[in-house]
């Protein structure tokens, strides 16, 4: 009960009548649309940063009252279907709206984290989590500037938090000023770091071969990558680190990393 009183303060943003909506799914399924819950769920995942991280949580409380309710998955096949239906049309949601693509590679992770088959992770969902992760850390990807959101100049200068002196140019006191081109870039290495720390170690389990590309991929990034900002070295150095130590943060890795970012 505790889970599903999360799940339905998560839900606040929608309209009270989508709310009334979600919280009949989330405690009687069985009387609503399921295929309408799942492309609600799936449309505010695709807009709302926030929400894609916790609507695996929602869509596992659905899955379970329904196989309870009735023993059926009509949510689940719906939910899937939804899924390979963005998937197959990922480059063109990643050409349109760079922000609902690193949504939507956020949300398919989660929903990766959440949905079990006999206790283990979907077989269905491996590939398509590795493609997503693999197509963040491409070159291309990484270089692509003409994915800043439409409406928004290359040259507004942002502000991001301070790592640590160390990272910082000059040793700078005060945040660093970046363009949006450069948060852009640094988001999708953010998306893909986050994932990897929450996922990483279940994807490897199912695959560990794809998972050693994976990694070698982030490895030619970090070294070979022109136009790094520091912020992005250090988020791909921790992760490479993170699971060389066998997908656990070592003492001395959590004071390099975290203890520095605090002072």
């Amino acid at each position: 009960m505790g889970e599903t009183g999360k799940e339905e303060y998560k839900i606040q943003s929608f309209d009270s009548e989508t709310q009334k909506l979600l919280k009949t799914a989330l405690k009687d399924p069985s009387n609503v649309d399921l295929e309408k819950v799942a492309n609600i769920i799936v449309d505010q995942s695709l807009k709302d940063s926030v929400f894609s991280k916790e609507a695996g949580r929602i869509c596992y409380t659905i899955i379970q009252a329904e196989s309870k309710q009735v023993g059926q998955s009509i949510f689940r096949r719906s939910l899937l279907n939804r899924l390979q239906q963005e998937y197959k049309d990922r480059e063109e949601l990643r050409t349109r709206s760079l922000q609902a693509w690193i949504c939507y590679v956020t949300f398919i992770c989660n929903i990766f984290d959440y949905l079990r088959v006999n206790n283990m992770p979907m077989m269905a969902l491996v590939n398509p989590v590795y493609d997503c992760l693999f197509r963040l850390a491409q070159p291309d990807s990484l270089q692509k500037e003409e994915e800043v959101s439409a409406g928004r100049a290359a040259d507004v200068p942002v502000v991001l938090p301070r790592t640590c002196k160390k990272h910082s140019p000059g040793g700078a006191e005060k945040p660093p000023l970046l363009c949006a081109q450069h948060l852009l870039f640094l988001l999708k290495v953010d998306c893909l770091v986050l994932q990897l720390h929450r996922i990483g170690e279940q994807l490897e389990k199912m695959n560990s071969q794809r998972m050693d590309e994976l990694f070698s991929l982030l490895r030619d990034g970090f070294l070979l990558q022109e136009g790094l900002s520091s912020l992005s070295q250090l988020l791909l150095l921790e992760i490479i680190e993170f699971r060389a130590a066998d997908w656990k943060m070592t003492d001395a890795a959590q004071k390099y990393y975290y203890s520095e970012v605090t002072d």
